[in-house]
């Protein structure tokens, strides 16, 4: 049954959102794998969540997300879970396996693979400068926009220590230092200059970006924290507008040891692709500002995730084995898939992890004897030849989990390190733990949103009753049950 027209049965919940304008780039749902032909699945690490930041924007407005715009993973990844610390500071990742009767599909099992970086250690930063990029195009003029990107700005003031330096630079028909590198010992004056910036005229981006490099590399801090942090709402509508070209850009100043972190604000003109692209790139972070409330945490809890950082270009590899799984499916991380030779390729560019970050996969898995389901719609099964590869995992072992990264200031020559960890059939329990039946809500919640043909639509009360049965756990549950309540009215 088609998800879209199904979900239009259940209380007027599916109603078609209306065009924002914002931009998207449209990710293939992900197929089954026979696990004989390839039982490798290879990402990188993923910690953004500017695709659920996404939802909260829209159904705080009243209508759904593009179904473009939902990446399974980022909602899986925008919550906090019990997940253990490492055992012990020989490794900075724990990795944490599971598998259970899938919740809402008897045919399928559910691996979970979850990833815990150590936690910060306790009164220690690193000497920090942050380069604000501030798009004050004339798009940027709304409410949602310039206003709130000028809060994230003042409430940063808050983290950062004196002798931190802040820089702006702003961009709309030409590019301008509006504050060169100032220690946040001077204040007032950071607070003018961001009080004085105001929207108005074209998107020259690339040029902009040029400039603030220049800004964040004149103040660099050896061994510190140096980023730049790109406000806008995505419209580069000048210079280089290509979004293979900025990432190439990006690419070529990460050399120089300066991040970047993308920022979006505002509903109807993000290019929430560039935006993605452009902070993968940068070794940075990709978020959505939403409201006030918003801002305030993104500035307390999200500015300086970089500046812990405990690991990078992390990669993950599942081998699965053919004697007890038939196929599997990896639910998100579409963008993020990497050649499996490519794992212990060291050249190649990953994800990054802070200090207590945490990273959630799921897999549906099809156990020996059961078929692989194959709904209307949905993309043929891969399948063909073995191929070619050492096998690692165990005989006994439903599946091998491997985890490679680098050392935060390691060259692109420098060897990486690796974890591993197996979990085997008779691991696999009845039921799910909080933690998973929550994740696993998510994920399915998030298929339906993106009309997967491997959604399950008629799960929408079982989805809300998991939501509303955890809501009291934190802010970010309460939230999502009340917005997912609010959705499921048509409000």
């Amino acid at each position: 049954m088609d998800a879209g027209v199904a979900a239009s049965d259940a209380g007027g919940f599916y109603m078609p959102p209306e065009e924002s304008g914002d931009r998207y780039e449209a990710l293939p749902v992900s197929p089954f794998v026979r696990t004989a032909h390839d039982p490798f699945s290879t990402f990188a690490a993923d910690v953004d969540t500017a695709s659920y930041d996404i939802f909260v924007r829209d159904a705080t407005l009243g209508v759904l997300p593009e179904p473009e715009s939902v990446r399974v993973e980022e909602y899986l990844n925008a919550f906090d879970y019990d997940y253990d610390f490492p055992p012990d500071t020989a490794a900075p990742f724990a990795i944490h396996l599971d598998a259970v009767a899938h919740p809402f599909d008897t045919e399928l099992a559910l691996l979970r693979v979850a990833i815990q970086a150590e936690p910060p250690p306790e009164f220690q930063k690193r000497p920090t400068t942050i380069t604000y990029l501030v798009d004050t195009s004339g798009s940027m003029q709304s409410p949602d926009k310039l206003p709130l990107a000028q809060r994230v700005m003042r409430a940063s003031l808050d983290v950062l220590d004196p002798t931190d330096e802040v820089a702006i630079v702003s961009y709309a028909g030409d590019v301008a230092v509006r504050l060169a590198p100032t220690p946040v010992s001077n204040r007032a004056r950071i607070e003018r200059a961001i009080d004085g910036l105001t929207a108005g005229g074209g998107t020259a981006g690339a040029s902009g970006i040029h400039l603030a490099y220049d800004q964040a590399e004149a103040a660099f801090k050896v061994g510190g924290f140096n980023q730049v942090v790109l406000c806008t709402d995505g419209d580069f509508n000048i210079g280089i507008s290509d979004t293979e070209a900025l990432v190439a850009l990006i690419t070529e100043k990460r050399r120089t040891g300066v991040g970047l972190t993308a920022l979006g604000f505002g509903r109807g003109n993000l290019n929430d692709a560039m935006m993605e692209r452009v902070s993968n790139a940068g070794n940075g972070f990709y978020s959505v500002i939403t409201s006030e409330s918003h801002a305030d945490r993104y500035a307390r809890e999200g500015l300086l995730q970089g500046v812990t950082l405990v690991a990078k270009d992390l990669k993950i590899q599942l081998e699965l084995n053919p004697e007890h799984v038939v196929a599997y499916r990896l639910l998100g991380y579409e963008n993020r898939a990497l050649a499996d030779d490519d794992f212990r390729d060291d050249t190649v560019d990953a994800g990054e992890i802070g200090a207590d970050h945490r990273m959630t996969a799921l897999y549906e898995l099809v156990l020996t004897g059961r078929e692989v389901p194959m709904p209307e719609g949905a993309p043929a099964i891969l399948d063909g030849a073995p191929v070619e590869g050492e096998r690692e995992v165990a005989a006994d072992e439903l599946v091998r989990v491997k985890i490679r990264w680098k050392h935060v200031d390691a060259t692109e020559a420098d060897p990486a390190y690796e974890l591993a960890s197996g979990l085997t059939p008779d691991e696999i329990q009845t039921e799910a733990d909080d933690d998973l039946a929550f994740a696993s809500a998510l994920a399915m919640f998030g298929q339906i949103l993106r009309e997967s043909p491997f959604a399950h639509p008629e799960a929408i009360d079982a989805i809300g009753a998991i939501f509303a049965a955890q809501a009291g756990r934190d802010d970010r549950r309460a939230e999502l049950s009340s917005l997912f309540a609010r959705v499921m009215a048509g409000e």
